[in-house]
C-alpha cells in the first residue's frame, strides 16, 4: 500500500476520480455515454474533447520544462496558427493548405524559441516571454484586430467533428501522446532530455549535442501548440488573436507539475501531464457543475491545485506523518 501512495500518479488519478465522483451529486447522469447520430455524447466524453488542446500543449510544455526550460509562448503560437488558418480559408483557400501553413508558422516559431535558448544562450522564461508578448501582436496583425469567421464544415470537423463515433480532437491529441510516448520511452531520446535537464554541461561533455536536443524540444512545442491553435479556433469557426490560448501556458505548467515532472528539469512523466491536463478540465467542469460563483473560480481553482500538490510533495507527508508520530508518542 505505501508502495502505490508514493507513486508519482497516485494523488492526481485520486484527485481526478474524486472530482468525477463528486458530480454525480449535482449531475446523477454525469457518468451517462450515450449514442445520437452515430457519435458519443456525455459529459465525460466533453471532458476528452475540451482537454484535447490543453493536453496537446502540455505535452510539449512537459518535453521542455524536462530539458530545464520553460515556454510561456504556447498561447501566442496558438493564437497565431489559428489566426493565420482562418484568414486563408476566410479568403477562399483550401483547408489541407491552411493548416500546413499555420502548422508550418508554429513551427518556425518554435524554431525561434530553440535559436534563443540553446544558441544565443537567452534564459528560457525571457525567450519565450518575447515571443508570449510578440505572437499576441503578430496574431492581431494577421486578424487586423478583428474577429476572422469562418463557414467551413472540414475546418470545422478538426476541432468538433467525430470520426468513428469518438471526437476527431481526441483522437489527434492521442495519436500526439502515443508517438510522444513511443520516441521518448521506446528509444534513448527520453533519456537524452533528461540527461539534458539534469545536467547539461555534463551531457554536452559526454557527447550529447545538448543544443541540437533543446532547439527541437522547441520546434515540438511549438508544433504542438500550432495543432492545439487549429483545434480551439476549429471548434468555435472563428479567430480572436485576444483570445485564443489565453492563459493556457499556466494551464500547461501546472498539468506538468501535477503530474509528476520537476520545474528544474531532469526526470518527465508523460502519462502523468496526461492525467494532470484531464485533472484541470475536470475541475473546471466539476465548478461550473457545482455552481461555484464566477467570482470565486479562480481561487477555488487555486485551492484544490495548491491542495493536490501539497499531498504530492514528499516533504509535506513527511512532515505529516512525523506530527502523527509525536503524537502517538505523547497520547
Amino acid at each position: 500500500m505505501s508502495t502505490v501512495l508514493k507513486h508519482r500518479l497516485f494523488w492526481p488519478a485520486l484527485a481526478l476520480v474524486v472530482l468525477l465522483l463528486g458530480n454525480l451529486i449535482f449531475t446523477p447522469h454525469f457518468f451517462s455515454i450515450e449514442i445520437r447520430n452515430g457519435q458519443l455524447y456525455g459529459s465525460l466524453i466533453d471532458i476528452l474533447r475540451l482537454s484535447a488542446p490543453l493536453i496537446l500543449v502540455s505535452v510539449g510544455m512537459t518535453m521542455v520544462i524536462a530539458t530545464g526550460g520553460i515556454d510561456l509562448s504556447v498561447g501566442s503560437v496558438m493564437a497565431v496558427a489559428g489566426a493565420l488558418a482562418c484568414l486563408h480559408i476566410s479568403t477562399g483557400g483550401s483547408v489541407l493548405v491552411a493548416c500546413v501553413l499555420a502548422l508550418g508558422l508554429a513551427l518556425i516559431l518554435g524554431v525561434w524559441n530553440g535559436f534563443l535558448v540553446s544558441v544565443v544562450g537567452l534564459q528560457p522564461i525571457i525567450a519565450t516571454l518575447i515571443l508570449m508578448v510578440a505572437g499576441r501582436g503578430l496574431a492581431q496583425l494577421i486578424t487586423e484586430g478583428q474577429i476572422i469567421t469562418v463557414n467551413s464544415p472540414a475546418y470545422r470537423f478538426i476541432g468538433a467533428g467525430y470520426f468513428l463515433t469518438f471526437p476527431f480532437a481526441v483522437i489527434i491529441a492521442a495519436v500526439v501522446v502515443a508517438l510522444s510516448l513511443v520516441l521518448t520511452r521506446r528509444t534513448a531520446l527520453g533519456m537524452l532530455v533528461e540527461s539534458v535537464g539534469g545536467n547539461a554541461r555534463a551531457s554536452r561533455l559526454a557527447g550529447i549535442r545538448s543544443r541540437t536536443l533543446i532547439w527541437a524540444v522547441y520546434a515540438f512545442t511549438g508544433f504542438c501548440a500550432g495543432i492545439a491553435g487549429l483545434m480551439a479556433t476549429a471548434n468555435v469557426s472563428s479567430a480572436d488573436g485576444n483570445a485564443v490560448g489565453s492563459l493556457i501556458e499556466l494551464n500547461a505548467i501546472l498539468a506538468v507539475v501535477i503530474g509528476g515532472t520537476s520545474l528544474a528539469g531532469g526526470r518527465f512523466s508523460i502519462a502523468g501531464t496526461v492525467l494532470g491536463a484531464l485533472l484541470i478540465q475536470a475541475l473546471d467542469t466539476t465548478i461550473y457543475t457545482t455552481g461555484v460563483p464566477a467570482q470565486t473560480t479562480q481561487l477555488f481553482k487555486a485551492l484544490v491545485v495548491i491542495v493536490l500538490c501539497l499531498m504530492q510533495s514528499p516533504v509535506f507527508r513527511r512532515k505529516i506523518a512525523r506530527r502523527r508520530l509525536v503524537s502517538r508518542v505523547a497520547a
